[in-house]
Formats: C-alpha cells, sequence, structure tokens
C-alpha cells in the first residue's frame, strides 16, 4: 500500500511538474488578450466549482467583511477575489517576457510610500519589505529591482524538486536572490541577518505562518499565527521593517508602503518580536480590509480553523517565506 501511495505522489508531482512547464511556454506564447480570457474563463469555472480553496478564500473573507455583508454580497466579493489569483497565476506565467521598464512603471504609478525605503537606505539601514498574499509581489519585486535595490527572499519547498527548481529560476531571473526555506547550504536567517546589516534590502511573505512557532496576534477580532520572522528579523538587526499592501489596478499594479514599524525599547526579545509582529497583522488588516478581492488567503489562517490549536512559539526567523500564492 505504502509503494502504491508513494507511486500516485510520484505521478502526481510528474504532471504537476510538466503542467507547470506547459503554462510557462504556452501562457507566454499566446496573444495577451487571449491569455487574459483565458485565465478569466478559468477563474469563472473555479468559482462555479467551489472547491476547497474556494470555499476557505470564502470563510477568511467573511472574516474580513464582518457578518454585515450578504451571502450574495460575499459570493460577488469571493468570485472577485478568484478572478484577482487567476490574473496572478497569469501574470506569473507571463512575467518573465514583460517589459520590465513596463511592470516598473505600472507599480510606480499606483505606489505610496516608497520614500520610507529611500530614508531607511539613507540613513544606513536595512529594510524589510513584509508583504500579504495581495496582489502581485513579483511584479513589486521588479519595480523594485528596477529602482536600483536587489534584494534577498525566502522560498518555501514545493514539490516536486522540480517544480521548486522552476519556481527558484524564474524569480531569480527577474533579478532576485532567492534562499530556499529548508535544505539550503547555509541557514537563510544567518544569510538575511548578514544582508540586512549591510545595508540591503530583504522581501518576507508574512500573513501565513509555515512552522510551530508562529506568534499569535488579533487579526480581524480573532486571534490567528504569523510568522516570527521579520520581526525577529527587524529587533535583530536594527533594519526597518515595513508592512506593505498590494493589490491590482486596470493599467497595473497598486503598492502602500508602510512606515517603519517601532521597536519596542523594553522587553525580552519574545516580548519585542510578539508586539511587532501585531503591529503588522494591524498593517496588514488595514491594506486587507482596503482591498479584499486582491487578498489571497485559500488556506487556514485563524486558530479556530485548525486542526489543533497551539499557543504562542519561540520567536525565529524560519516561519516566513515568498512562497507562491
Amino acid at each position: 500500500m505504502t509503494a502504491a501511495v508513494g507511486a500516485a505522489r510520484t505521478v502526481r508531482d510528474h504532471l504537476a511538474d510538466r503542467g507547470y512547464a506547459a503554462g510557462w511556454i504556452l501562457v507566454r506564447a499566446l496573444p495577451e488578450p487571449v491569455a487574459r480570457w483565458l485565465f478569466a474563463r478559468a477563474g469563472q469555472v473555479a468559482f462555479r466549482r467551489q472547491g476547497a480553496g474556494v470555499r476557505r478564500l470564502r470563510g477568511n473573507l467573511r472574516r474580513v467583511v464582518g457578518p454585515g455583508m450578504s451571502e450574495p454580497e460575499l459570493d460577488r466579493l469571493t468570485g472577485r477575489a478568484v478572478q484577482s489569483y487567476a490574473r496572478y497565476w497569469l501574470e506569473t506565467f507571463r512575467l518573465p517576457v514583460m517589459a520590465r521598464d513596463r511592470v516598473a512603471a505600472g507599480v510606480e504609478r499606483n505606489c505610496r510610500g516608497a520614500e520610507h525605503i529611500d530614508r531607511a537606505h539613507a540613513a544606513g539601514r536595512g529594510v524589510i519589505l513584509v508583504l500579504p498574499h495581495m496582489g502581485n509581489y513579483d511584479a513589486a519585486g521588479v519595480w523594485l529591482i528596477e529602482r536600483g535595490q536587489p534584494f534577498t527572499t525566502v522560498a518555501e519547498r514545493l514539490r516536486p524538486e522540480s517544480l521548486f527548481d522552476r519556481f527558484m529560476a524564474y524569480r531569480r531571473k527577474l533579478g532576485m536572490e532567492v534562499l530556499p526555506l529548508t535544505g539550503g547550504a547555509h541557514s537563510p536567517a544567518d544569510i538575511l541577518i548578514r544582508r540586512l546589516r549591510d545595508g540591503g534590502t530583504v522581501c518576507l511573505v508574512g500573513d501565513r505562518d509555515l512552522t510551530a512557532s508562529g506568534i499569535e496576534v488579533d487579526l480581524f477580532g480573532e486571534r490567528a499565527k504569523m510568522p516570527a520572522g521579520p520581526a525577529y528579523l527587524a529587533v535583530r538587526t536594527g533594519a526597518a521593517l515595513l508592512p506593505v499592501g498590494l493589490w491590482h489596478e486596470p493599467d497595473g499594479w497598486g503598492q502602500n508602503i508602510h512606515p517603519p514599524v517601532p521597536i519596542p525599547d523594553s522587553g525580552s526579545l519574545r516580548e519585542k518580536v510578539a508586539a511587532v509582529t501585531q503591529r503588522v497583522a494591524d498593517a496588514f488588516a488595514e491594506e486587507i480590509a482596503e482591498h479584499p478581492a486582491d487578498w489571497h488567503m485559500l488556506q487556514r489562517l485563524w486558530l479556530a480553523d485548525l486542526p489543533v490549536r497551539s499557543g504562542t512559539g519561540a520567536a525565529g526567523p524560519r516561519s516566513a517565506s515568498a512562497d507562491p500564492h
């Protein structure tokens, strides 16, 4: 039985890898209007099927909008969110062949708060940009690189390994330094700390905990767990921690870069990390509430939804990554 399960998993992994490989090749070759129509259509089909991910997305959005939104209104919001998610994947496949200046301009038109990055670097500080699963953070990454500010990020390992390698190559081709969350030659935390102390930039996705060491926060009135990593790195290095909200615009992408999160002057490392992580959660809540249709959270996030409730873990940097949505 174990061998059969392993063989079936191998087949699924191979098919997944082949599917992504075909997507990267075929979607790039299609005329852009045709590709957009196909992905919009795929989003419509996915919403109608109401699979587990779509149902989870709807439940997550209910917490964002509260009980005041009617069920039909929530259905329409969820449908828009699925379309936004489909657009993210379309752009994932096409971004490597899109003109970088066009992508950067599409972000720049709708960007607020870039001065916070510039001020931190002018003061000799490293910068940590922490983002939720919103909009398209790869487009935001291209904008940052085109500004002459290369950065380091961390990628969650995917199965199969060949698929993970494709995503690593994809983001490296865009100009990012990508570290594997696990299984690398060196600890990603050590490298991130080094980059930040050298005045560099680190980008991390920070609204979903991927380990057992997350921090409990209040998010839309309920307890959830978020990664400790961004706050830990800020406390350890003195880097400016800037929460960022992302969304889609008809003519590109929007982003709002918040001012640096203040680091408490007193308290233990755990207490400081917990306080900073809650401030990040507050900034995320503000951005998600403003652009709920562009929040692509198709997984469990709140403690009430998790199979086993767990308390706040030890602070550590491994629980943030730049995983594909």
